[in-house]
């Protein structure tokens, strides 16, 4: 599963190449935004919300989040008018991640206005994770995918780019697979976030 990305295939992209590149998904042949994330913690660039949540200032970071309802209903629904899904799957170690805490918090929110997410148990996918984890893999409908790169502060740093087709149609396959599996977001959130403390941020 994902061989595509094993192989040191796919061109390289530094991440404001890849950012102009991921806005084709704004064309209209683009029905769907497939994603799988599996890394437990990242720095994120440019989010207020991470940033009050880095500091310590847990209540500040939701209600940073709660913030941005507007403009993500707004954004879900010009999705919906054309006709663009947006599909996850969240792969999730335990214990949860403090980052991992904040950004289910933060998905909860895009979870209610449309995203469509679902949540994998690391576990659940061990057999896949011999050799190495499953990669940061973002498809835009049959047109191209990216296995997002990451720098050593684990940062967003860019991506490898496929477009071959069969690569393509391989790969959401392999995810189609892989959501099947996962948890409804909610579900996953009222039993394993909501009861949960204030993260302590190291």
């Amino acid at each position: 599963m994902f061989d595509c990305f094993r192989d040191g295939a796919g061109e390289l992209l530094k991440r404001p190449d890849y950012l102009a590149d991921f806005g084709r998904v704004y064309e209209s042949d683009i029905s769907l935004l497939a994603k799988i994330e599996r890394g437990q913690t990242f720095r994120e660039q440019g989010s207020p919300s991470w940033d009050a949540f880095a500091s310590g200032d847990w209540a500040g970071a939701l209600r940073l989040i709660e913030s941005e309802r507007d403009s993500v209903a707004a954004y879900f629904r010009d999705a919906a008018r054309r006709s663009l899904a947006f599909r996850r799957i969240r792969v999730v170690e335990f214990p949860v991640s403090p980052y991992l805490q904040w950004e289910m918090n933060s998905f909860r929110l895009r979870s209610e206005l449309g995203e469509q997410i679902r949540v994998l148990d690391a576990r659940e996918i061990a057999d896949l994770e011999r050799e190495t984890q499953v990669p940061e893999i973002v498809i835009l409908g049959s047109s191209v995918m990216y296995a997002v790169i990451y720098d050593d502060d684990l940062k967003g740093a860019g991506a490898l780019r496929f477009t071959e087709p069969d690569e393509i149609k391989t790969t959401t396959s392999e995810f189609e697979s892989l959501y099947a599996k996962g948890e409804e977001f909610s579900e996953f959130f009222e039993r394993e976030i909501a009861p949960l403390g204030p993260p302590t941020v190291h």
